[in-house]
């Protein structure tokens, strides 16, 4: 399976919060990231310095500010802003000052450029100072003016202050800043690239608290992720429901930030593997795998009910064809969404949020047909509950009429018999034999319990 990496972009717009973090009176405002750098450089860098000094502290303040929005400093922490506008705390940001013509002509030119360090995929958490009143671990901004007077470029500039194993990442795409919490809670039954964030962050987070259970690398919120996520609510007094909502989230976040010391200058960092995901953050034309059967199972649950929505065959059922598109189209304009065929976090979540509520709303002609739709979660070794003990009675009806699968108790915990009759089952039908029943499984199942094929 091919895996996608999250690299930092520069954001379209950055939120400077005008005030200390705590002060509730100051104001918010939301401005263009490139205004962002060209007041902050206008307000801490003379113009008439030599243009390689300009351009070496422009990159730290550029990269200052991207390790605040890419690790949600202040965000986890529950502010709902990226920065402030304080050198006491990040820079200086003065609103509506007037900018200096040879400073906007530089900030516009690398504006999408800033510093990391080897090994590492965030954005340098640059300290800099002045260098005369101040000083401090990083860049010294007179210091950069001797050091540009001695002809020193400005990378060679960077590597003085910060180390030889930095480096220039060039041409960051920019895009929109979305915060990292999918909008709505992660808990039991969840699967995808969100639940494998929460792993790898209280995994990291077990290193320092030791009481936090290890979790696996799959991408599956499983009984053992909601004791882990119980444990970590336990010892930061958050309610210990294992259910990761935004506090929780965020919390996990900011503990994680804390014990890589991401907002310091030499920080353990986060690599590459960290950040790997499984999936594409958007569905689209032409993809293909698990998650667009998954797709198709969705839009055509929604359809069979729903007379403006098309029913419309695919291409093996796992591909993103022309149908799919027409789909997820009409999906879109009927829910409201911005009709472009792509399938984002938002349609996503929108899909998911329409197919909860058709299962707990059948029409009453179909209540007969109730075993067999998807609960909405994927079960596990340990998960309880009635669409358990439904998919054990389907595979109860395969036992007994096929003989091909081991028995299983109807009881509606899926335990680890169930989990060997559900594997049988996956390997008879060329599915991926891991134990876990999603909706394509389910649907696979439910078909064949149904089916005359012995």
């Amino acid at each position: 399976m091919p895996t996608h990496v999250r690299k930092p972009s520069i954001p379209t717009n950055i939120v400077v919060h005008l005030g200390a973090p705590d002060d509730a009176t100051a104001k918010n405002i939301t401005v263009p990231f490139q205004e962002y750098i060209k007041n902050v450089a206008s307000s801490e860098v003379y113009p008439t310095w030599p243009l390689d000094a300009i351009k070496a502290n422009i990159l730290a303040q550029i990269s200052f500010a991207l390790n605040r929005v890419y690790n949600e400093w202040y965000r986890s922490k529950g502010y709902d802003f990226d920065i402030t506008s304080l050198p006491e705390y990040d820079q200086t940001f003065i609103e509506d000052r007037s900018f200096y013509e040879e400073i906007v002509r530089e900030v516009d030119t690398i504006f999408n450029n800033y510093i990391v360090r080897e090994g590492q995929i965030q954005p340098l958490f640059a300290q800099y100072c002045d260098g005369k009143v101040t000083t401090c671990q990083g860049l010294s901004q007179w210091g950069s003016v001797t050091l540009a007077q001695q002809g020193k470029s400005p990378t060679e500039i960077l590597k003085y202050y910060y180390g030889d194993d930095i480096s220039i990442v060039y041409n960051a795409p920019l895009s929109a800043n979305i915060l990292s919490y999918p909008g709505f809670p992660v808990q039991l039954g969840d699967a995808g690239d969100r639940v494998l964030i929460i792993k790898r962050q209280l995994n990291r987070i077990s290193n320092n608290y030791p009481a936090i259970p290890k979790n696996d690398d799959s991408p599956y919120f499983t009984v053992e992720t909601e004791n882990s996520v119980k444990a970590f609510q336990n010892i930061f007094n958050l309610e210990p429901n294992g259910i990761v909502d935004k506090g929780t989230w965020y919390k996990i976040k900011y503990i994680y930030n804390s014990v890589k010391q991401i907002s310091d200058l030499y920080s353990e960092g986060i690599s590459a593997e960290e950040v790997e995901q499984l999936y594409a953050n958007e569905l689209k034309y032409l993809d293909q795998g698990i998650y667009i059967r998954l797709l198709h199972y969705l839009l055509r649950s929604l359809a069979f009910f729903d007379e403006e929505l098309p029913f419309l065959g695919t291409t093996g059922n796992s591909v993103f064809d022309e149908n799919t598109v027409k789909m997820v189209l009409a999906f879109q304009k009927k829910y409201g969404l911005p009709a472009t065929g792509v399938v984002d976090r938002y349609t996503w979540g929108k899909l998911v949020d329409a197919y909860n509520e058709l299962i707990e709303n059948i029409p009453e002609k179909y209540l007969s047909y109730e075993d067999e739709f998807y609960g909405g979660r994927i079960l596990s070794v340990g998960i309880s509950g009635e669409d358990v003990r439904r998919l054990q009675r389907f595979l109860l009806k395969i036992c007994r009429e096929k003989r091909n699968i081991p028995g299983v108790r109807v009881t509606g915990t899926f335990d680890e018999l169930t989990e060997s009759s559900v594997k049988k089952l996956q390997q008879i039908l060329e599915l991926p034999v891991n134990g876990f029943v999603g909706a394509v499984v389910w649907n696979q199942i439910v078909d064949y319990a149904n089916s005359k094929e012995p």
